[in-house]
């Protein structure tokens, strides 16, 4: 049977819980024209269903996510938390994987239980913009404007350390080595120290995952924390970084012009292009020390 996770611990992953992020396949391998079979491993992708209930609800249905199995209760913790359905970690009476028995448990139904009444229209209310809906970035700035708090001014980091971040969160991508396929998010403290990374397929994932532990784990807001993602960094990672209170978001790769203009109007520090000793500040250079 699912287990119940009460608060304010953090959940335990229960025995046997998910597939493995990682699995075997055989593949046809060609190097200089010749080519062999030889075992590989994939980064998994499976879907996962995040449902909400209040006191005497049923279970709504709020979001259907292709993900990489593992740390599926922070990924549905997280996931209420930056789309502004739960406010804090004592909303929250317990996640769980759907009652089923045993033998037809595939966990890939999570259930976030609430210890108030839920309102399934919460979501489309609160962020009705998302990168295909067509709705405008005015819209979806305002938005979030409404649902985020100002972030803390937050610590100021020397260069040295931002230069840092990658190849410190590149040393703890353990199924990225095995795959070569999945995105991460790390959680650094203003010293450049790793304090928690996550891997998944979807970078926004990867986030919610990390923001997860955060709420129940009652580190929420994350204002002396920075956010490093690999790739690109879009509007929805600011987003989600801004609900958490992280005031610094450092990328590998380039933001969007949406995700730099809600760093400015949120005064959020956001970094990209961070590869060795090379870097782009598009918004909060004050929290950056380039003379340390």
């Amino acid at each position: 049977m699912a287990r119940a996770v009460g608060l304010p611990a953090s959940p335990p992953v229960p025995p046997g819980e998910p597939a493995a992020p990682a699995a075997p396949v055989r593949v046809v391998a060609v190097r200089g024209g010749r080519r062999s079979e030889r075992a590989d491993r994939l980064a998994v992708e499976e879907p996962m269903e995040i449902q909400a209930a209040g006191p005497g609800q049923d279970p709504a249905g709020e979001a259907v996510t292709m993900r990489t199995p593992g740390d599926d209760f922070e990924l549905a913790a997280g996931f209420m938390f930056t789309e502004g359905l739960v406010r804090s970690r004592g909303e929250v009476r317990s996640v769980r994987y759907c009652d089923v028995p045993e033998e037809e448990q595939h966990r890939n139904v999570v259930t976030v239980r609430l210890f108030r009444p839920f309102d399934p229209g919460v979501l489309r209310r609160n962020f009705p913009a998302t990168s295909s809906c067509g709705v405008c970035g005015k819209a979806s700035l305002d938005q979030v404007e409404l649902a985020c708090e100002a972030p803390a001014p937050g610590p100021v980091l020397r260069r040295g350390v931002v230069e840092e971040l990658p190849e410190r969160m590149r040393s703890g991508q353990r199924i990225f080595d095995r795959t070569g396929g999945l995105h991460a998010a790390g959680l650094f403290d203003p010293e450049g120290r790793l304090l928690a990374l996550r891997e998944d397929v979807g970078r926004h994932n990867a986030v919610d995952k990390l923001v997860g532990r955060a709420l129940l784990s009652g580190e929420l807001p994350l204002s002396r924390r920075v956010l490093m993602v690999s790739g690109r960094l879009s509007f929805e990672i600011v987003q989600k970084a801004a609900m958490a209170g992280l005031p610094v978001v450092c990328a590998v790769s380039a933001p969007s012009t949406l995700a730099v203009d809600a760093a400015r109007r949120l005064g959020m520090t956001v970094v990209g292009f961070l590869r060795g000793d090379r870097f782009n500040v598009y918004s909060g250079p004050e929290r950056i020390d380039l003379d340390a």
